[in-house]
């Protein structure tokens, strides 16, 4: 791919933006690249996404010329367009193998989009996040679906509305990261933290947790309980739950 890294090590597939000369900013080519490198790490030799930006930024937001290009764009090619970006975001959320990003500079608009999508987010100090849409006249539109459940209305109102920049600390402090980090550990802890995840938990059950997050969220509370009702039911006829009973009921550790 021309803009998308991934190495495969340790059942831990790092996703690596890499257009360092522009920040990582997206365009078009740059979601389909993402999108593709998910499908392709979406097997069994792989157990989590680390997701990084090489260079000085995550991810800059839209590409300048990308922008500039679809002001002549039809409003069914802008839909179309918005579309591929929606899935891509869709696609982080349901994924069924957990996702970090770890943020070692700027997430702006699109790029705090990423962030925000993922599972879990690290960050270093000096990192700024922000959806500064707004400020050129554009909408934060597809990110509000995730940003609303992750740190609240109130909180998702005052940095949508205002397309003001956090630092990673303010961030953690709201909930939208989940642990600041200095530059020189931020590598080293985001591994082993994923490297402890995928060691510990059983990617069955991970894959049917986050499917039970992202469906009962807009059920009702006796659809929510029927529903994750199923979800157990379904769990324990999985050969991880076989598996991890044995193991509990034997008093023998479980290598998953």
């Amino acid at each position: 791919m021309e803009f998308v890294e991934v190495n495969i090590e340790n059942r831990i597939a790092t996703i690596a933006l890499n257009r360092p000369d522009k920040r990582n900013a997206l365009n078009a080519v740059v979601i389909t690249e993402l999108k593709q490198a998910l499908a392709d790490c979406n097997n069994n030799s792989v157990k989590a996404i680390v997701l990084k930006g090489n260079g000085e930024a995550f991810c800059a937001g839209a590409d300048l010329a990308y922008l500039k290009s679809l002001q002549t764009n039809t409003f069914e090619e802008n839909l179309a367009d918005s579309q591929h970006l929606k899935d891509l975001f869709d696609t982080i959320y349901h994924y069924p193998k957990v996702v970090v990003a770890m943020v070692t500079g700027h997430a702006i608009a699109g790029g705090a989009g990423l962030a925000t999508v993922c599972d879990f987010t690290f960050s270093v100090p000096e990192a700024k996040i922000g959806y500064t849409e707004v400020n050129i006249g554009f909408v934060p539109a597809i990110v509000s679906v995730f940003l609303i459940k992750k740190i609240g209305e109130a909180k998702a109102r005052e940095l949508l509305l205002t397309g003001k920049l956090i630092d990673a600390t303010k961030a953690a402090e709201i909930n939208l990261i989940n642990e600041v980090y200095s530059a020189e550990e931020i590598e080293q802890k985001t591994y082993s933290f994923v490297q402890k995840l995928i060691t510990r938990t059983s990617g069955d059950s991970i894959a049917l947790t986050k499917q039970l997050i992202a469906d009962v969220q807009s059920m009702s509370i006796k659809d929510a309980f029927n529903h994750a009702a199923e979800i157990n039911a379904k769990a324990r006829a999985t050969d991880d739950c076989q598996k991890g009973i044995a193991g509990f009921l034997n008093k023998e550790k479980v290598t998953w």
